[in-house]
């Protein structure tokens, strides 16, 4: 770390996004005891999980979570770090963690493009961001894989899925989504990237549409996954 950096550090110190304790000069975004509190979901689970949310209709071809999703726990604060507080480093960093994480298996998708899931303009308009598009940005920077945040738009305005069940997410999402050219999606390998899954409904709805519009396959990247 630069000079300049150290004195920037003393004068304005970086926090950490999960504890808030003062990160050191080889920190970045997350101390190390909040990092290694983080839970790593081994390959068999999410092999499971995609034959549990995804094989059955075979909108999804395969899926990658980076961690397990706990409440009061560093992944919840890291999340909501970028999805509630503008710590948009903390997103980017996410992506950089999963292309990380998982390099050599999204390399064997040979993906085309990436599409963080859309928010609807409304919720969009409140929040002021989409979360999901800074997670997007960290995997491009270090899988060179373009990013497109204008071929699929979120057209239903759909409520919170957090105290849904399974049918009610489906329900709430169908229809949510609509693709805006089919010529750049024809043919394509495309991820869809998220913050959380819980049931895959919201990402299997669109990943629907894009099927729709021709795309050859559609993969799932997630930060985290939350366990039942």
């Amino acid at each position: 770390m630069s000079k300049v950096n150290y004195l920037l550090d003393f004068f304005l110190p970086r926090l950490c996004s999960s504890c808030r304790k003062k990160l050191n000069p080889k920190e970045v975004v997350v101390c190390d005891d909040c990092y290694y509190k983080l839970e790593i979901p081994s390959s068999d689970y999410l092999d499971s999980e995609y034959k549990n949310k995804f094989a059955p209709k075979n909108y999804v071809d395969d899926f990658r979570a980076g961690f397990i999703f706990e409440q009061e726990k560093p992944i919840q604060f890291l999340i909501h770090s970028v999805k509630y507080d503008k710590k948009f480093a903390a997103g980017i960093y996410l992506g950089r963690l999963l292309a990380d994480i998982f390099s050599e298996h999204i390399k064997s998708w040979n993906a085309d493009l990436i599409i963080p899931i859309p928010l609807h303009r409304l919720k969009k308009l409140g929040r002021g961001y989409n979360q999901s598009e800074f997670i997007a940005k960290g995997v491009a920077k270090e899988l060179k894989i373009p990013v497109s945040k204008r071929l699929v738009k979120r057209v239903k305005y759909t409520e919170t899925q957090t105290h849904l069940n399974m049918i009610q997410r489906k329900e709430n999402v169908k229809n949510a989504f609509r693709t805006v050219s089919q010529n750049k999606l024809a043919g394509k390998k495309i991820i869809l990237v998220d913050d959380v899954i819980t049931t895959g409904s919201t990402v299997s709805e669109c990943a629907y549409v894009i099927k729709q519009a021709g795309a050859e396959k559609v993969y799932g990247l997630f930060t985290a996954i939350a366990s039942h």
